[in-house]
């Protein structure tokens, strides 16, 4: 098992940054993709965006259509952090933001098999 804690999340105006992170913990070779995630008030749990964990320097990411240009996904390896730099942000991108670590690059939350508690990001003027 993974142990994933987020942090970071708090309240901006539109068109501010903020920095999530997501330490990692536990059996982290046991798996090979770090997800990202978010869920609104009475909305599904959506793909925010993704990066390769396992193999050497080199690694890919993938991010939804609504926050490519703006988010960012970067890894501190020695420290076992993933790091959600998001800016321009929107009132939409308010929402619960979630880690989850899973085998395979997906969008899907049924393809992540380990999950933080969540940090809250509220984006208002």
């Amino acid at each position: 098992q993974v142990n994933l804690v987020e942090s970071g999340g708090g309240l901006v105006q539109p068109g501010d940054s903020l920095r999530l992170s997501c330490a990692a913990s536990g059996r982290i070779f046991s798996w090979h993709v770090l997800g990202w995630f978010r869920q609104a008030p009475g909305k599904e749990r959506e793909f925010v965006g993704c990066l390769t964990w396992s193999g050497g320097s080199e690694y890919y990411a993938d991010y939804a259509d609504s926050v490519k240009g703006r988010f960012t996904i970067s890894r501190d390896s020695a420290k076992n952090t993933v790091y959600l730099e998001m800016n321009s942000l929107k009132v939409e991108d308010t929402g619960v933001y979630y880690c989850a670590a899973g085998p395979l690059m997906g969008t899907a939350p049924s393809q992540y098999n380990d999950w933080g508690q969540g940090t809250q990001v509220t984006v208002s003027s």
